[in-house]
C-alpha cells in the first residue's frame, strides 16, 4: 500500500494515515527479533504440512500474525560436512503423549551449520511425529517427551550433516542414510530436505518414517520385510533404500494396532554419499 504526499501539515497527515490503515486492514510491522534456542557443541552422548521438497526454511519464532510482517524465507544449504556444534531446542510446552509405559526424554538438535532449518522448527516436526497417535507411543510401553539443553536425556535426535552423520553414527561411512547409534538418533539432513527417489509419499511422509523408523531402532527393534505387494510397508522396513513391491508408510500404529513385517533387511545398494547444499 503507497499513500501520495501532499503539503498537508503534520498532525493532518498522520490521521490521514491512521484512516487509510482503519479502512484496508494494513498496519506498521511490529519490531522483533527471531527466537533462538541453546547452543551447545559436540554431540550430547547421554542422550499441517506442505507437500513437495521444501526449499526454504524461517528463523523460529517468525511466524507471520496479525499487524505483524513475517520474516524473510531462508535457503536452505548446508556443507558436506559440518563444524559438529549443536543449536539444541526448548523442552516442550506439553507433556508429550502416552500415559503409561515407560517414560523416555530426548533432546533434538540441529547441527549449526545447517542454514534455513531453524532447530524450533526441527524439533516441533520430530515432537508432532513422536507425540502422534499413530506413533510409538500407541501401545503403552512408551511414553516420549522433549527436554531441553540442561536436562538429562535418553537419547538425542540430531539433524546432521552428510560427514557429521558418519563421524555420529560410527558405521560404514556412506553419508546418504540415517541411523541409531547408543543414545544417537541421527537424521541426514540431505534426507530430511530432499527424500528418496520413487518413495511415492510427499516429504512430510518421509520426514515422519526417518523420525519413527530411527527412534524405533532406539527403542530396540530391528528391521522388517514388506509383508506382500501392495501392502503398507512396516515402519522398520528401510524405506529409503527400497519399498520391494510395499507403499510408503511412516506409521508404527497406522489403524491403533501394531503394524509388522517378517524380521530381516534386504540387500539393497546404498546409493553414493550426498554432498554440500549450497546457497542458492
Amino acid at each position: 500500500m503507497s499513500t501520495k504526499a501532499t503539503r498537508r501539515g503534520p498532525a493532518a497527515s498522520a490521521a490521514l494515515l491512521l484512516v487509510v490503515a482503519l479502512l484496508t486492514g494494513c498496519g506498521l510491522p511490529a519490531a522483533g527479533q527471531p527466537a533462538t534456542g541453546p547452543t551447545t557443541t559436540g554431540p550430547a552422548h547421554a542422550g499441517q504440512r506442505a507437500a513437495g521438497p521444501a526449499t526454504t526454511g524461517r528463523p523460529a519464532g517468525a511466524a507471520g500474525s496479525a499487524g505483524v510482517a513475517p520474516a524473510p524465507a531462508v535457503a536452505i544449504s548446508y556443507p558436506a560436512t559440518g563444524g559438529n556444534r549443536w543449536s539444541v531446542a526448548p523442552a516442550e510446552t506439553a507433556s508429550g503423549r502416552g500415559n503409561s509405559g515407560r517414560l523416555l526424554r530426548y533432546r533434538v538438535a540441529v547441527e549449526r551449520d545447517i542454514r534455513g532449518l531453524p532447530v524450533a522448527e526441527v524439533a516441533a516436526e520430530v515432537s508432532a511425529t513422536l507425540n502422534d497417535p499413530r506413533g510409538w507411543t500407541a501401545g503403552g510401553t512408551w511414553r516420549l517427551r522433549r527436554v531441553g539443553a540442561g536436562a538429562p536425556a535418553d537419547f538425542t535426535v540430531y539433524l546432521a550433516t552428510p560427514g557429521t552423520r558418519d563421524e555420529l553414527c560410527q558405521d560404514v561411512p556412506d553419508g546418504y542414510t540415517s541411523c541409531r547409534n547408543g543414545q544417537r538418533v541421527v537424521l541426514n539432513v540431505a534426507r530430511w530436505v530432499k527424500a528418496v527417489p520413487g518413495y511415492g509419499a510427499d516429504l512430510s511422509t518421509y520426514r515422519e518414517y526417518m523420525v519413527n523408523h530411527e527412534v524405533g531402532h532406539r527403542l530396540g527393534l530391528g528391521h522388517e520385510r514388506c509383508p506382500g505387494r501392495g501392502r503398507p510397508a512396516p515402519v522398520m522396513q528401510q524405506q529409503t533404500l527400497g519399498l520391494h513391491g510395499c507403499t510408503a508408510n511412516a506409521w508404527p500404529y497406522p489403524d491403533g494396532v501394531r503394524y509388522r513385517g517378517p524380521v530381516g533387511a534386504y540387500h539393497d545398494e546404498i546409493p553414493p554419499r550426498e554432498g554440500a547444499r549450497p546457497a542458492r
